[in-house]
């Protein structure tokens, strides 16, 4: 049986070509605050969101950071219609149980 002479830790292909990329900037304190800031004003936020999240240019850790936050507002906004649904549903049935029951109120 063969050993190899030269004892090296040599990484898998897929984790050597992962580590031979280039990594993409910090973001600075300062502009996660700005990013923060512009997060809590309303209208601006949403705009903001779409820009990096979708457009040229932005930082991965940033675009990532966008796409993250409206994805989970979808899903509330999601979550709201379905409660809204069901509550209106139920609660608007109720309103016409003394009819459906026969009783008088």
């Amino acid at each position: 049986m063969d050993t190899p002479t030269n004892n090296t830790y040599q990484p898998p292909l897929g984790q050597h070509a992962a580590a031979t990329l280039s990594q993409a900037p910090v973001v600075s304190v300062k502009h996660w605050m700005l990013t923060f800031i512009l997060c809590a004003i309303p209208i601006v936020n949403i705009v903001m969101l779409f820009v990096w999240a979708f457009g040229d240019g932005t930082n991965p850790n940033k675009r990532n950071y966008a796409r993250a936050s409206l994805l989970l507002a979808l899903i509330f906004i999601v979550l709201y219609v379905v409660f809204l649904v069901l509550f209106v549903a139920i609660f608007g049935s109720m309103a016409f149980w003394p009819e459906l029951s026969g009783t008088n109120m």
